[in-house]
């Protein structure tokens, strides 16, 4: 895992005695990703240049040092990621004729098979994680790619003529005269889903590679269009249906065999490599085939909560202590919140509302004491329909449909001109009738949420709710433009056979990559730690979509096929119990030790000077959220991280 940076300086408006400092401004600004190694190389006729920051993982010789050039000084890369079947890879080459090795890092091997193969054709051949950029000396193009789902970030942009590019906006704002613009499509989509939808940034000038695609700089400032190299739309579009297995004993057969391969591919390293567990399905299951497969106790970590309702450090140590790994806890106070809140900003590089980046930023640290690579179980809830949302979207879109609408509209009306303190004595009425595990410690606020989704009587209406911090930006964020996401496409429900697979398909492209897979990366990279998603394996996810989901999603049991594998390895008993997520009591905090940062951040007068956001908006909903009688944590979480992104800009 690494941090690249670099530009193309086509007019030669630098001297070439300043490419080297330019770049190096531009490699240290992430030196976080890569503390082991730093590397540049620049060819001044042509005016490109190539940073590298190293975190040595896989060879960690000298040989692996970059920026490297191919075999026939044809290529010049820096590379961020792994490839997992490069030992593969390199058989194949040696077959074919090829045995020049310097050492044995997988970027060799890459830059050996692209000479061999083309670039296309061999990214369709690995198995990995990255985000490189490519010099290809004979032709005079840049190749910028990204793995097949954006683990690993890739920004790119223009500056008076010269392209940029880096694993972080941080390396392209260190260049010299840069200055960004807000991009007020970007903002709205922000706002919106609480994270920057691809392939926009939050700047004017600066876009993201999309996943899964190569795009081509060429002399002259042209850039081809994106080309896709792999399309996740035709794996969950056109899922490969005619061998469809519903024998369901195969089915768990070929899934632990695939979830075996894919985690022996990954636990290889030259460097000692953990885990996180969480104590929940997908973690335990990727843990449970490590310690499998493992010689030695797996080093695992978790992290816990004294708030009730948001720990589940009990459930990670019980599993730990049955695989027999080598675990490690660190319980989160209030206090460490604090002291992590103001770094978010800068770490995210954009606004980015995922409150959930504080607890994994602090079990990247815990786990970065300790070892350099650390799995993590993320991607499980897309690919095996495991998100509560899913059977939940379908039950209560067919419950609305059974009441007339105006009957529905009418109630929700009702609902929200009442008061809370009315509602909560309701609540208290009607709790004996109620089983405990449907009981809510806020009636008020329950009502309330049922209030929103009263009106929309279909899944797809229903999803965009669900998926929506602010359903509505134009409420919060002045002049906002429309926003535009696949999530809004006319029809796209209609390309699926359930609406379970297209909400499945949606989350793939939309919130895994531009929230779980940011929140992942920047989380352990601004400590220096590699982790690597076992469950995004190319071969679990074309699993994945050719099992019909009538299999993943029983009743109101998800990942169906996913617990089969892990019972084999740990009770059931162990890990049944109901979906907690990683979550924070952040509503909590914001009425106590995060209100004075708050208040600072959402103070009137300093709303109405910045001029982007609706003062009585803000500040109505902050009222009513420090008074108790709405929970709006998630809407203030994302103003509240807008406005420190801001901060962190004016104090730069």
């Amino acid at each position: 895992m690494c941090g690249i940076a670099g530009f193309w300086d086509q007019r030669g408006t630098l001297a070439a005695d300043a490419m080297p400092a330019t770049l190096r401004r531009m490699t240290d600004a992430v030196r976080h990703r890569g503390p082991d190694d730093e590397g540049i190389w620049s060819d001044p006729k042509c005016g490109i240049a190539l940073g590298h920051r190293r975190l040595s993982i896989i060879d960690v010789s000298p040989a692996g040092h970059q920026p490297m050039v191919s075999a026939d000084g044809r290529y010049w890369i820096v590379f961020n990621g792994e490839i997992y079947n490069f030992e593969d890879l390199r058989r194949e080459l040696e077959s074919e004729g090829v045995a020049q090795w310097r050492g044995h890092s997988d970027t060799e091997v890459l830059l050996a098979a692209f000479g061999r193969w083309g670039v296309q054709q061999t990214l369709q051949r690995t198995v990995g994680m990255f985000a490189f950029a490519l010099w290809d000396t004979k032709e005079r193009t840049l190749t910028l790619a990204r793995d097949r789902v954006g683990e690993k970030p890739l920004y790119y942009g223009w500056h008076q003529g010269m392209l940029l590019f880096a694993s972080e906006l941080k390396a392209i704002s260190a260049f010299d005269g840069w200055c960004g613009s807000l991009d007020r499509a970007a903002t709205a989509g922000y706002f919106r889903f609480g994270y920057v939808p691809a392939p926009r940034s939050i700047y004017n000038e600066v876009a993201k590679v999309p996943a899964a695609h190569l795009l081509t700089v060429r002399e002259g400032q042209r850039v081809d269009p994106p080309v896709p190299y792999w399309s996740v739309r035709n794996v969950t579009e056109n899922p490969n249906s005619g061998k469809f297995e519903t024998d369901e004993r195969v089915l768990v057969e070929e899934l632990d065999h695939l979830l075996r391969r894919s985690i022996a591919r990954q636990m290889i390293s030259d460097v000692p490599l953990g885990a996180f567990l969480s104590g929940g399905i997908d973690s335990s299951t990727v843990v449970a085939l490590m310690q499998k497969q493992s010689s030695r106790p797996v080093r695992t970590f978790s992290i816990g909560f004294r708030e009730e309702g948001f720990d589940e450090a009990g459930y990670a140590r019980a599993i730990a202590a049955h695989l027999g790994t080598d675990h490690t806890e660190f319980y989160v106070t209030a206090q460490d919140a604090i002291d992590v809140v103001p770094q978010l900003a800068s770490l995210s590089d954009e606004p980015f509302a995922d409150s959930s980046l504080i607890p994994t930023l602090m079990v990247a640290r815990l786990a970065r004491r300790y070892v350099t690579v650390a799995l993590s179980g993320d991607g499980g809830d897309e690919l095996f329909a495991g998100y509560t949302r899913y059977p939940m979207a379908q039950r209560v879109v067919r419950g609305l449909a059974l009441i007339p609408a105006p009957l529905r509209y009418a109630l929700a009306r009702a609902i929200e001109a009442t008061k809370p303190e009315y509602l909560e004595r309701i609540g208290q009425w009607i709790a004996p009738l109620v089983p405990r595990a449907y009981q809510f410690k806020s009636f008020a606020d329950r009502l309330y949420k049922a209030a929103e989704v009263l009106p929309l009587a279909d899944v797809p209406r229903f999803y965009r709710r669900l998926v929506a911090q602010w359903p509505d930006p134009a409420e919060v964020f002045l002049d906002s433009p429309p926003t535009e996401s696949l999530i809004d496409s006319d029809g796209y429900f209609a390309r699926f056979a359930s609406d379970i697979d297209a909400m499945r398909a949606l989350d793939l492209q939309t919130y895994l990559p531009d929230d779980i897979l940011v929140k992942i990366d920047r989380s352990a990279m601004s400590t220096s730690l590699e982790t690597r998603v076992p469950l995004l394996d190319q071969g679990l996810i074309e699993f994945a979509w050719r099992v019909p989901v009538w299999m993943h999603i029983q009743g109101d049991q998800t990942k169906r096929l996913l617990r089969k594998v892990l019972y084999r390895y740990v009770p059931p008993a162990l890990v049944e119990r109901p979906k907690m997520g990683f979550g924070l009591p952040i509503g909590i905090w914001l009425r106590g030790p995060l209100r004075d940062w708050a208040e600072d951040l959402l103070a009137e007068q300093r709303l109405r000077d910045d001029g982007l956001l609706n003062v009585a908006a803000v500040r109505r909903y902050w009222l009513q959220h420090v008074a108790g009688e709405r929970n709006w944590q998630y809407r203030l979480w994302c103003v509240l991280m807008f406005q420190a992104w801001r901060a962190s800009l004016a104090a730069a």
